[in-house]
């Protein structure tokens, strides 16, 4: 019978002679190696580990398996120090595997995975000991992410330089397509600029539970075609074109291309002289096809099906090296889930494990020692020389950090009277710092998916400019009637998106993390209507996972925005800072507490111990004089302090029977309640809380669960004026539902909890049991 030549079954690829023969022989090599140590480093999790709980471990081999060759063939053929790559979640074996090779993850770690301390799950910037790009996990959100990368490295090089060039990969499996954030980021108008952009699609027409029976490769690929970019499909091997070009061979291609996945799928499962019986199929061309491979050995003709592109060496380094760099790229490459082991192309081997024998026989046919798992290639050998030239070539030399600017606590205004709201003083903030801090103003960047004149960033706007690559003429600049001018070049302060909420976090959280990667420190302020930052928050949160400093505002928000109704109201966000780890959430109600906030939210972005800061803004107008702002210069500052620490006492009455304790926009209900409860004959103090989320903190503090301060408590809610309490805010009561424990008093708990209505403000707040007569009800039902 007929064999294949084996250099050409083993390693693919299009020329196989002399130097760039032997280049793909070694490559060949390596990424056995890798195909092994990933799978060792999940056996040795799953197996050897010992695991008392009988807890399960997983950690995919068959979904490393299929990412082993585009891998190797990336890391040790086509990777620049610049470049960066963000890794599919069930791939990170590969990852270390890598990481390992190229010395850059000490032996002691690959018996780590899913340990505590140890190799994460999933890839992690804040976690793994090895080098990590990118954070993945949450599924479309790492593929997206370099995206808003590159974005944040060409604004970081235009205005402050240092951030280079390279390229911007995405690894990721055809299942994570199905993610609409994939598509919003696809046809955001910011990205067919990007040519950096290249992203790999594993290919291997499986999900978690099945063979994916029509993944429309064709469809998906034009999909991305007509967004622009360029697309390239390896779809088969140098083994299979070869074949397909001798007699008989057309109708092989025939078949395999009309072959629906599950059955492709299945023929993968089968013996030598089952494929020989189902591979023909029927019809005209089963004869031909039966022809064509009968001369093939069994070893050749099972190998010759498996030859897809994504496991073709030769075939993925040229793929790498014909990327256009004028528009983004996507890779298909075609695979197969399970590669080179035991259950590859099992419709359920996404969670499957190998046994102890099955691990001896592939560690025999990879010539490892499975005894000694972890053994390195031996000194001297092309592989090693190889793995040692790939880690020098890609060593990236560290960037020193720039110190943050400082950012003044107070701007030192006076406290503004008249009628004024929260988001109004927003934009007002930003342009005082342009003139007070202006060092500080030059590192802040504001990102708004279509939404940036009515959440008062106009003037913020129409002074720093709108950031762009490339200068593009203003048309409307002659225009009188226009307020808003939209000047685009490449030294702007604001990034318009489109409108997807994804794609703006997916970009805060990049821009926050331009301190870490380039050592250049960005204040990024993401600004979004505040009814959809439920939407945006997964990816934000997952950007603060990956070490992502920023300030979301959410504005307008709650039922405030009476006539708008149920479908724009806000209730769960209150309570967001609380169960958002690395995020402070503030909800002032005055002008000047939202300065002292978002000032103090900008100080502490852009460093190792920094953090992010949701702020819940309204355009509900409230009277600026009822803040009471002190006029002396050391109570003006204590005022401060205690805003920026959570909350501060607003009315303090000789003697309280009753503490009214209300946040944002339902200030001034509060304030009148306690008047009419004076009149009533019960005193009544107000509190203002400006942040639950502080105050949370600060009561776990003084009970000794966390390091935050705790005086804030003994200031706002001393032992000797407790009295019973009632809250209220424009949301779900249950967040402040907590400061009843700081004292230990009776408490009703105010806010939203049903969908809205359209109506005038007195009518919503009255539906929702949080106008002032629910307030006085509330705390007549408590004292009286």
């Amino acid at each position: 019978m007929m064999v294949l030549d084996p250099e050409l079954r083993a390693i693919g690829g299009n020329g196989t002679g002399g130097a760039r023969a032997e280049e793909l022989a070694v490559l060949e090599a390596v990424g056995q190696r890798v195909l092994w140590l990933s799978t060792a480093i999940i056996d040795h999790a799953n197996r050897v580990r010992p695991n008392p709980s009988g807890l399960k471990v997983g950690g995919h081999q068959a979904s490393s398996a299929s990412m082993s060759s585009i891998m190797t063939a990336l890391w040790f053929h086509a990777l620049n120090p610049e470049d960066r790559v963000s890794v599919k979640p069930h791939a990170s074996p590969v990852l270390h595997a890598i990481n390992y090779l190229l010395g850059e993850l000490d032996e002691s770690y690959l018996t780590t995975l899913r340990a505590f301390g140890g190799l994460q799950s999933y890839p992690s910037r804040a976690k793994d000991p090895d080098p990590v790009d990118y954070s993945t996990g949450s599924v479309g959100i790492g593929a997206t992410a370099p995206l808003w990368g590159a974005l944040a490295r060409r604004y970081v090089e235009g205005r402050f330089g240092g951030a280079g060039k390279g390229r911007q990969y995405s690894l990721l499996g055809d299942a994570e397509l199905d993610e609409g954030a994939i598509w919003e980021a696809i046809q955001d108008p910011m990205v067919p600029s990007l040519g950096e952009a290249v992203w790999v699609v594993d290919l291997n027409r499986q999900s978690l539970d099945r063979v994916v029976p029509g993944i429309a490769a064709d469809r998906l690929q034009g999909m991305f075609a007509a967004a622009g970019w360029q697309v390239i499909s390896l779809k088969y091997g140098h083994t299979l074109r070869e074949l397909f070009a001798r007699p008989g061979g057309e109708a092989l291609h025939a078949r395999i291309d009309a072959m629906d996945n599950p059955e492709y799928q299945r023929l993968l499962r089968c013996s030598a002289e089952e494929l020989r019986e189902r591979l023909p199929g029927t019809g005209s061309t089963a004869g031909p096809i039966a022809d064509l491979i009968a001369p093939l050995d069994d070893a050749s003709l099972l190998a010759a099906l498996r030859n897809l592109g994504g496991h073709d060496i030769g075939a993925l380094t040229d793929a790498f090296d014909s990327v256009d760099d004028t528009r983004p790229t996507v890779i298909f490459a075609y695979t197969v889930k399970g590669y080179g082991l035991p259950t590859e192309g099992h419709p359920q081997n996404h969670s499957s494990l190998l046994t102890s024998d099955q691990m001896r026989t592939l560690a025999d046919r990879l010539g490892t020692d499975p005894d000694r798992p972890w053994a390195a290639f031996a000194a001297g050998s092309p592989e090693a020389a190889r793995c040692a030239a790939a880690a020098g070539r890609l060593h990236r030399p560290e960037h020193a950090p720039q110190q943050v600017p400082e950012v003044p606590a107070d701007l030192a205004r006076p406290a503004p009277t008249g009628s004024g709201n929260t988001q109004q003083a927003l934009g007002r903030v930003l342009l005082d710092l342009t003139r007070r801090a202006p060092e500080a103003a030059a590192r802040i960047v504001t990102v708004s998916p279509d939404v940036s004149s009515t959440t008062n960033l106009g003037g913020w706007l129409n002074k720093v400019g709108v950031w762009s690559p490339a200068e593009r003429p203003n048309w409307f600049a002659d225009d009188a009637e226009t307020i808003l001018h939209w000047r685009e070049r490449p030294t702007g302060q604001h990034v318009e998106l489109g409108i997807a909420e994804t794609n703006l976090v997916g970009l805060l959280g990049e821009l926050g993390t331009t301190w870490s990667r380039w050592g250049q420190p960005l204040l990024p302020i993401g600004v979004v209507y505040d009814p959809f930052v439920n939407r945006a928050l997964e990816p934000w949160s997952f950007g603060i996972y990956a070490g992502g400093q920023s300030i979301l505002v959410g504005t307008p928000s709650g039922v405030t925005l009476a006539p708008e109704g149920g479908a724009h109201q806000s209730i769960t966000t209150p309570s967001l800072g609380i169960e958002q780890p690395g995020c402070v959430t503030f909800e002032p109600a005055f002008a000047i507490d939202t300065e002292w906030c978002l000032l103090a939210a900008l100080g502490n972005l852009g460093r190792p111990e920094g953090s992010s800061a949701y702020l819940r803004l309204s355009t509900r107008p409230i009277d600026q004089s009822a803040a009471d702002v002190p006029g002396d210069p050391a109570a003006r500052e204590r005022r401060r302090r205690q805003v920026t620490a959570g909350a501060y006492r607003l009315r303090r009455h000789e003697r309280p029977v009753v503490t009214l304790a209300a946040m944002g926009a339902l200030v001034p209900e509060a304030l009148a309640a306690a008047d009419r409860l004076a009149a009533l004959g019960h005193g009544a103090d107000v509190v203002c809380v400006t942040s639950p989320d502080l105050l949370f903190r600060a009561l776990q503090a003084r009970r000794g669960l966390s390091r935050d301060p705790s005086w804030i408590l003994d200031q706002v809610f001393p032992a000797d004026r407790a009295t019973p309490l009632v809250t209220v805010l424009d949301g779900h009561p249950h967040t402040l539902a907590f400061l009843s424990t700081v004292q230990n008093t009776p408490v009703t708990t105010l806010g939203v909890t049903r969908f809205g209505q359209s109506g005038s403000i007195e009518d919503v707040y009255r539906y929702h049991g949080i106008d002032t007569d629910s307030i006085v009800a509330a705390a007549l039902d408590l004292v009286d």
